[in-house]
């Protein structure tokens, strides 16, 4: 397994120094985060052994069952403030009937994947960070190490494989629930009758912004996983750096999301 030594930054007052070591220690995170990604991917054959499903079926209800309260309490409000800024504006235009397609295509693109992975960043993502940082502190991990049990494969696996599969079930969910939540506002607030918000709403749906859609939750499920397991073996000072490892993780993985997000959507709607 990577050393669990944190990378720190040296101190000196040269400024263009100290933005170097940084940059420096920044790849060496990015490249150690990786190979542990990489590794716990590989050991996918672990979840179907009598041993290793258990704690797979575990992180899925975790991640998803347990995550579906939130989501759709979310997904529901986000759909509802799409559809009402976006029909008081086409209402001075009288096309307030076309609030369900940009509910659709905003849904589908961006919002659906984003908001379930900014939930779950801060709701499993960092219960991951504090629990396996925790382990780390009490030298769990070198005790699993000791019994010649990979921690990667025991630890990360699971969970990283939790997130692949159940992060773009719950986009999808993310963007029905939010349709339906703007189509509620559509009826209440904005006279427009339900099958012609649907009716709208789905022939603006393109199988693109669905890809897209997906492809972006299982990159942001693999973020959430690699970060803060990552975060976790690296913890170290006791409860402090378990704290710091957890707060480390979800900024991390905010930005990380962020900054993908915005490529990914380059990539495929750049022209």
């Amino acid at each position: 397994m990577i050393t669990r030594d944190p990378i720190d930054v040296p101190y000196t007052t040269n400024p263009l120094l100290s933005l170097w070591y940084t940059v420096a220690v920044g790849a060496q995170d990015v490249g150690r985060a990786t190979l542990l990604i990489v590794q716990s991917l590989a050991g996918v054959r672990r979840l179907f052994s009598k041993r290793g499903r258990p704690a797979f079926v575990e992180q899925l209800y975790t991640v998803g069952i347990a995550s579906l309260p939130l989501i759709t309490i979310v997904a529901l409000f986000i759909g509802m403030i799409l559809a009402l800024q976006t029909g008081l504006e086409l209402r001075r235009f009288n096309q307030e009937i076309f609030i369900g397609s940009a509910v659709m295509v905003s849904m589908l693109r961006e919002m659906g994947p984003l908001m379930s992975a900014l939930i779950l960043t801060a709701c499993v993502g960092s219960a991951m960070a504090a629990q396996i940082g925790t382990m780390t502190v009490n030298d769990e991990i070198a005790a699993l190490e000791m019994l010649a049990i990979d921690p990667v494969r025991f630890l990360m696996t699971p969970r990283i494989w939790a997130l692949v599969i159940m992060t773009p079930l719950l986009s999808f969910y993310t963007c029905v629930v939010g349709v339906i939540g703007g189509g509620v506002v559509g009826y209440t607030q904005l006279n427009i009758q339900w099958v012609q918000y649907f009716d709208i709403a789905i022939d603006f749906a393109r199988e693109r912004d669905l890809y897209v859609g997906l492809l972006k939750a299982v990159i942001y499920g693999i973020v959430i996983a690699g970060v803060a397991c990552y975060e976790g073996f690296t913890a170290a000072q006791g409860a402090v750096g378990v704290g710091r490892a957890t707060r480390s993780s979800v900024v991390k993985s905010f930005l990380l999301i962020l900054i993908l997000g915005y490529f990914v959507t380059r990539g495929f709607y750049n022209g």
